[in-house]
Order: C-alpha cells, then sequence, then structure tokens
C-alpha cells in the first residue's frame, strides 16, 4: 500500500478514535452512494454528523481543512441526503471536519464542527 493510503487510513482511525472519546456513536465509515462519499457518519446529542477527515503532511498548500471544496461539500449533502431518506431519519444534521496533521511523527487533530453550511 502506498505510503500516502497509509496515513489516510491512520488519519479516519485517529479520527474516529477521538469522536469516540468525545461521546460519538460512530453509525457508519466510509459511506458511499454513488460518487460520493462520507468518511465517518456519528451521532451525538440527537444531531447526525457527517464528518468529512482531511490529512496533510505539509502545511506549504494550506491546512487540510481547506481542501474541502465546493464539489466535495455538494458530494456529501447528496450522500447524507440519500442516507437519511433511505434509513427514515429526522435528526438534525451537521458536517464537521477533522483535520490532520502530521508532522514528522507528531499528529496534529483539529475537529471543526459545523464546519460548513448548506441552505
Amino acid at each position: 500500500m502506498a505510503t500516502h493510503n497509509e496515513f489516510g487510513k491512520k488519519a479516519e482511525k485517529l479520527a474516529l478514535e477521538l469522536l469516540v472519546s468525545k461521546g460519538y456513536e460512530i453509525l457508519e465509515t466510509n459511506f458511499t452512494y454513488q460518487k460520493a462519499e462520507v468518511d465517518i457518519i456519528a451521532r451525538f446529542n440527537q444531531t447526525i454528523i457527517a464528518v468529512e477527515v482531511k490529512a496533510r503532511s505539509s502545511l506549504f498548500y494550506g491546512d487540510p481543512q481547506s481542501f474541502v471544496n465546493k464539489k466535495k461539500i455538494k458530494l456529501m449533502v447528496k450522500a447524507m441526503d440519500f442516507y437519511l431518506v433511505d434509513r427514515a431519519i429526522d435528526e438534525e444534521t451537521r458536517f464537521d471536519i477533522v483535520a490532520v496533521f502530521k508532522d514528522k511523527e507528531q499528529y496534529d487533530i483539529k475537529h471543526i464542527e459545523d464546519a460548513f453550511y448548506f441552505f
């Protein structure tokens, strides 16, 4: 497996551990619908949370969270709409980002709640 794939899997594992430590109930990981993917779907305080995990080993081009673009947001919303309708879930929904930055062997993990809104 390529090094960047291993780092991505490690970042998702760290994100899961962080969310669980905060009391989040993990409902799904790597949920896909058509061409859309949501890295983590969780529940916390009667809210469904769609989480995008972004990992970078360099800040040269910006923070990890800055790589969540409009296209990705649109795809996440589409996948979550399907997920909620398909499972007849009628709960508040929130979109978060977990940004993971690796500097040598140190990991900096940032959980950004309500990372973006869709109107």
